[in-house]
């Protein structure tokens, strides 16, 4: 038999870690894989793919704003046609796996998903979690991004599912760091310059960020820089208006290139509810940016040692936040410590190797 055409799903590209990641994994396999085509309604990103992925998109144009169930069901139908015309096929999906995963099933399709984030932001209930018990017996193989995620699926829905880290292209965020920008709101030295980069939903809980960065106004001089892009940007803005933070903090849009600002930063603070393996943090440390992160789950402990690397606060807890900035400030020779030990430790995210196994495990199921 012929090898099978690799298709990779991913309904929405909105420019997050999921989307970093297929751009890189996409590409790499593009090299190796004779046909590939992916299935998205996110058309206007066709550039950041290498020419010999096949885009298949709707023919009518969907914005990046429309609804994401929209997006969703207008791809789940491009994908049950790709597998009418040709059943000689892989899925590799990135999103909206368990919808993609009952297509494939019914039709005998192999099918490899990739999860991104912790049980936590979608399994809440007795009855998700039932139904998801199931659901998630129907991929061939479940792709996790972190180790503690594997054993949390193991625990929550006796699934043994593999992990693979993030490829880490630590060359790149390195040149793309050194682009100049304009922005002079971190140009006095003597501020602590805090960053965050994340979406702006209830997920990143900017809203303990924002409660930290109130108390410490009254004590110690700072800039915090918030770059990002979401439903809850207006609260956000009302908050540090009425707190009287606008000196304090400055929120830009989400930045193709946010590694300058990184750069030119001090301190990143991710302050998720949960996460499965933040990008940004593998970054941060790649551009030598001691990070202080929510204990949330999974991903902030492992990639931190569970604070031999960086510091650790309880997730939601803007008291324990301003406690460990304050112990960053107060404590910089431990710090530095840690972040050299984190850096040394980004080894495990190497570039070439975890492309590698992804390559290794899609040969299995596509020849």
């Amino acid at each position: 038999m012929k090898q099978k055409r690799l298709i990779m799903f991913i309904p929405s590209i909105e420019g997050g870690g999921v989307e970093k990641n297929l751009f890189i994994i996409g590409n790499y396999l593009s090299k190796k894989i004779d046909k590939i085509s992916l299935i998205t309604s996110s058309e206007e990103n066709n550039k950041k793919f290498n020419k010999k992925i096949k885009l298949i998109t709707p023919k009518n144009f969907i914005s990046n704003e429309s609804n994401r169930k929209l997006k969703y069901l207008l791809c789940l139908f491009l994908l049950l046609k790709e597998i009418i015309k040709n059943r000689n096929i892989l899925i590799f999906s990135f999103q909206a796996n368990f919808y993609c995963s009952i297509i494939c099933k019914i039709f005998n399709i192999k099918i490899i998903t990739r999860s991104n984030s912790s049980p936590e932001g979608w399994s809440n209930n007795i009855i998700k979690e039932t139904i998801f018990k199931i659901l998630f017996k129907l991929p061939d193989v479940n792709i996790v991004n972190s180790y503690k995620f594997r054993i949390k699926l193991k625990k929550r829905f006796n699934i043994n599912a593999t992990c693979i880290y993030n490829p880490l292209d630590k060359k790149e965020i390195k040149k793309k760091s050194l682009f100049k920008i304009k922005d002079r709101f971190y140009s006095d030295k003597k501020t602590l310059k805090i960053i965050n980069i994340g979406r702006f939903t209830d997920q990143k809980d900017h809203l303990t960020l924002l409660n930290a960065a109130n108390i410490l106004k009254k004590k110690i001089k700072f800039k915090l820089l918030i770059i990002g892009r979401g439903s809850n940007k207006k609260k956000m803005i009302s908050y540090i208006q009425q707190n009287n933070l606008t000196k304090f903090i400055k929120l830009i849009n989400f930045k193709k290139n946010p590694y300058p600002y990184i750069k030119k930063s001090d301190l990143f603070i991710l302050s998720s509810r949960y996460e499965g393996l933040p990008n940004v943090l593998l970054e941060a440390l790649t551009l030598k940016k001691f990070i202080i992160s929510s204990n949330c789950p999974t991903g902030p402990s492992e990639i931190l040692d569970n604070g031999k690397g960086g510091l650790l606060f309880k997730v939601g807890n803007y008291n324990n936040l301003v406690k460990k900035i304050n112990y960053f400030l107060l404590n910089k020779k431990e710090c530095e410590q840690k972040l050299r030990y984190a850096n040394k430790r980004l080894s495990r995210f190497d570039y070439n190797y975890n492309l590698k196994r992804y390559y290794d495990l899609i040969q299995k199921y596509i020849n």
